[in-house]
């Protein structure tokens, strides 16, 4: 029998069912791997995308980084070109003119003065020398090493010393003579003593690597002898060796004490900067603190003269005028007649030719005016006048005086408020003529400079004398309020301390803290109690130099602060001894009296009436007899006012037990059995 082949056999029904299974599985595997496709696809998207987020930021990066680059690179080249670096590299001491760091030259300074003179008014032969002095180094080169160039301005305070070098500077730098319009102002008051020797340094660094190209050194005289020598060394021989060893941190000048640093500074330069002494005091007196050669390597002296009367009337019309547009664009109101103001402006500034008083003068009506508009809805017009030389303002209903709308106004009730609590105090007429004396001067002086004539400022600065309890405390309050009132303080504050608050407890702290509370004081009065604790002989180094520190103090700031000490007769005597200078820094010694017997029977009823008690009639007699007693044999020990405070609060306790057991006995009242009065030996 033949064997059929296997294509012509049946195939049994098991041998069919994998081919549906197969083909099942397959679209599975193919689904499975569409999915992976896509999932893969959404993969490769999302990184494309996070790519191209990165390279945007890396691009701005980069971008930012260029630009920092170039700027970097235009500053180099702005350095490169300035006469000092230019310079160094010929290694000369001497070169020709060069261009200024911005690409112009000497010719940046055509017409200069006269554009300064259109703002700054009254300083012709001032601006003249200031444009000289800022030009020389382009017409005579710069010196290889060391400052640009040095130079003084001087002149009467607020004649336009400032405003013209600020000027001059912005204006150098918009005709591209100057790289920048900045300017270094450095305080030298800010370093009274050693102890900111430091801070000195590093601000100093700080302003001669900063990027204005004029370094102002101002009020070298309030600075401590002993640091001006770097200001002397830059200006003399373009650098200033430094006893310690400094390093840089974040750009500033840090001590780096006894490690081993690289890179350390070794001195201060002067980096090819403009240094300029900016002072109101005359040149010799500059010669005195800083020496020859520091006046001989000054190229120029740029002096300010007192404004005349055209120039503060040139000064009082511009300022007008800002008046008028302040008041246009902050209050909405319209001014007229405002011209009519330059009369009383410029008779506030007197005789001294300083413009001071005329920007105080148009302030003071611009807060007038601020005033009035606070209480009203709306602007409008207002015209301005003058009359019997005060401002006057009409805003629709008539003229009234415009200073009077000014809460400060009540200066004259705050003035009569202080001189009634002065009257009511019991007692002390020496000390209560003194002090209404201080009003008489100041009111003279006003009248003074009101018709041109020169004033002249009386030493403010008194001591306080007497024994314990003689209202020498209650007066020096009084007196801070009524200088205040008087318009001879501008703060008025009372700022109370004693030893304690003024030595240091280590060395090198005493100073800085006697400045501190000084400084906390200005425009108001430091009152020191107990101040002949502060010298305790000889050998109390940090006593001493408290006093000296306070002396000095006295001198910068002698019409900014008045200083009132006090103490015990004899003790003061001697505390005056301790140094040369104090007490003709005291001129007005104010003796305080014990008080009479009667005169503290008087305080005890004021004391009992502010406390709700009167005294019973048959007190009187006993009282005075007993305070009489008392002062005559142990004033001091007994304490005076304190003794009448101290009866008073014994007595108010002797009633308490006297009346706690009886319902119908009259609260208020004091009896003659409530005092003890057999103490009078103490």
């Amino acid at each position: 029998m033949r064997t059929q082949p296997d294509a012509g056999r049946k195939k049994p029904a098991t041998a069919a069912k994998p081919k549906p299974v197969q083909k099942s599985g397959a679209g599975s595997v193919f689904a499975q791997s569409a999915q992976a496709a896509d999932a893969l696809q959404k993969s490769v998207l999302d990184m494309n995308e996070f790519l191209e987020k990165t390279a945007a930021a890396q691009r701005a990066e980069l971008d930012a980084m260029n630009q920092s680059a170039l700027e970097d690179i235009a500053r180099i080249r702005r350095e490169v070109n300035t006469p000092a670096v230019q310079n160094l590299a010929r290694g000369t001491g001497q070169a020709s003119p060069e261009p200024g760091v911005a690409g112009a030259g000497a010719q940046a300074f055509e017409g200069l003065a006269e554009e300064l003179g259109r703002t700054v008014l009254g300083q012709p032969e001032y601006l003249r020398a200031l444009c000289v002095a800022l030009k020389r180094p382009f017409v005579m080169g710069a010196p290889a090493q060391g400052p640009r160039s040095a130079f003084l301005i001087t002149g009467p305070r607020c004649t336009g010393r400032r405003l013209g070098l600020t000027q001059a500077v912005q204006a150098l730098k918009r005709r591209r003579a100057f790289a920048s319009g900045d300017i270094a102002w450095v305080d030298l008051s800010l370093y009274p003593t050693p102890a900111q020797e430091k801070l000195f340094l590093q601000d100093i660094y700080a302003a001669l690597c900063c990027d204005a190209e004029v370094v102002v050194f101002q009020n070298h005289d309030a600075c401590h002898k002993g640091l001006l020598h770097v200001v002397s060394n830059l200006i003399t021989q373009g650098e200033s060796p430094l006893a310690g060893r400094y390093v840089l941190q974040n750009g500033r000048l840090v001590d780096a004490g006894n490690a081993l640093v690289p890179d350390a500074v070794a001195r201060l330069e002067a980096r090819g900067k403009y240094l300029v002494l900016f002072t109101h005091l005359p040149a010799e007196k500059l010669a005195d603190a800083f020496g020859a050669p520091v006046m001989a390597a000054l190229a120029d002296v740029c002096e300010t003269q007192p404004l005349s009367q055209q120039a503060l009337d040139a000064i009082a019309q511009t300022q007008g005028k800002a008046l008028c547009k302040k008041a246009q664009e902050n209050l909405g109101f319209s001014l007229s007649g405002v011209q009519s103001l330059a009369g009383p402006a410029v008779a506030a500034c007197g005789s001294a030719g300083s413009a001071a008083p005329l920007g105080e003068f148009y302030e003071k009506a611009f807060r007038a005016l601020a005033q009035y508009r606070l209480t009203h809805d709306t602007g409008g017009e207002v015209s301005l006048s003058a009359k019997d030389g005060a401002p006057f303002a009409d805003f629709g209903a008539g003229p009234q005086e415009l200073f009077l709308l000014l809460p400060q106004s009540a200066g004259a009730g705050a003035l009569d408020q202080v001189k009634a609590e002065l009257s009511g105090l019991v007692g002390l007429a020496p000390v209560k003529e003194y002090v209404l004396s201080l009003e008489q001067n100041v009111r003279l002086q006003q009248r003074r400079a009101a018709q041109g004539m020169k004033t002249g400022g009386v030493s403010m600065h008194m001591i306080f004398t007497g024994n314990p309890g003689t209202g020498k405390t209650t007066i020096a309050r009084l007196v801070s309020r009524y200088l205040k009132a008087a318009g001879v303080l501008k703060g008025g504050q009372l700022v109370e301390v004693t030893r304690a608050d003024l030595v240091g407890k280590y060395v090198g702290h005493t100073a800085p803290l006697t400045t501190q509370v000084m400084n906390s004081a200005l425009g108001g009065v430091l009152f020191i109690d107990e101040a002949y604790s502060l010298y305790r002989g000889k050998e109390d180094s940090f006593g001493l130099e408290t006093i000296d520190t306070l002396v000095k103090g006295m001198e910068d700031h002698r019409d900014e602060l008045v200083v009132i000490l006090a103490g015990y007769t004899k003790e003061m005597q001697e505390f005056l001894s301790a140094n040369s200078g104090l007490k003709s820094r005291f001129p007005n010694i104010v003796e305080f009296p014990d008080y009479t017997g009667a005169e503290l029977v008087e305080i005890l009823k004021l004391q009992a009436k502010s406390k709700g008690y009167v005294l019973d009639a048959r007190c009187d007699a006993p009282l005075l007899a007993y305070f009489n007693a008392v002062q005559l044999a142990r004033a001091r020990q007994a304490g005076n006012g304190r003794l009448a405070r101290n009866k008073l609060e014994e007595a108010i306790l002797s009633a308490a037990r006297r009346t706690a057991s009886d319902a119908t006995a009259d609260l208020s009242l004091l009896l003659p059995e409530d005092f003890d009065l057999s103490d009078i030996n103490g």
